[in-house]
């Protein structure tokens, strides 16, 4: 039961992200909700880097369809858990550029909270 769970809050992760990078890739201005304040999101240089971003947000998630798909819920769960770096360095972005707390931790800390919880269901199950 706690494995089906994970794996649909992984899912879910994994959608999310995905929606993520291909709004990015395709409206680089929506980049603006990251936290960042005064995101240059009209610069193309800039609209370049986030292009970046959004490969690698679309291929984060594919990845963990890839692992729903074939893995083991073990290996799944360690996935989660390294994958927990990201929203984790996120929020740190955030902080560090002096953007929103709320964003900080509501948006990129609650992710990372989360993926958290998800990579012990898998590893304890």
């Amino acid at each position: 039961m706690l494995i089906n769970i994970a794996n649909v809050l992984a899912g879910l992760i994994g959608a999310g992200i995905i929606v993520i990078g291909v709004r990015a890739f395709w409206a680089p201005q929506a980049a603006a909700g990251f936290g960042i304040p005064d995101t240059p999101t009209e610069d193309r240089s800039f609209q370049a880097w986030l292009t970046v971003k959004a490969v690698r947000d679309i291929a984060a998630g594919l990845f963990i369809f890839i692992l729903l798909a074939g893995a083991t819920p073990h290996l799944l769960g360690w996935f989660m858990l390294a994958a927990a770096c990201i929203p984790v360095g996120d929020a740190l972005i955030v902080l560090r550029s002096n953007g929103p707390k709320a964003t900080a931790y509501g948006v990129h800390g609650a992710t990372a909270a989360v993926m958290l919880l998800i990579s012990v269901l898998l590893l304890v199950a």
